[in-house]
């Protein structure tokens, strides 16, 4: 077994794709609409699905925004520098929630953005091994 993908409902597709692919460089892997449930699939990824999990953008066409609840907590990347991604997504316009700094009560370096719906991305700085 392996996982998939995680699915997110978006309210705005065009603008998440956006987020998704321009702000932290995921690519658009594929798109399909579903007329009859009024709804639109997006699958996005730094890699092709059958080489490890990606994200599933759905947006139900009928509603524009969710609540977000107390269950999710964050779709966690692995970047090399927090600290340089963190510039880079700033730079591309996205929104820092938690600057980049040490983990509280460890050493782990990480951030968290936030996408265009309020669902919060964990940046973790890849361990070097020296």
């Amino acid at each position: 077994m392996r996982i998939l993908h995680t699915m997110l409902r978006v309210g705005d597709l065009e603008r998440s794709i956006e987020f998704y692919t321009e702000v932290l460089g995921m690519r658009l892997l594929r798109r399909k609409d579903y007329p009859e449930g009024r709804f639109t699939l997006a699958f996005v990824g730094y890699q092709e699905e059958s080489d490890g999990a990606v994200i599933e953008l759905t947006h139900n066409w009928d509603t524009a925004q969710y609540d977000m609840g107390s269950g999710y907590g964050h779709v966690a990347l692995a970047v090399d520098d927090v600290y340089a991604a963190c510039d880079r997504i700033r730079g591309r316009g996205g929104r820092i929630t938690r600057e980049p700094g040490p983990m509280k009560h460890g050493s782990t370096i990480l951030a968290f953005v936030e996408d265009p719906d309020g669902y919060k991305i964990e940046l973790l700085e890849e361990k070097r091994s020296h």
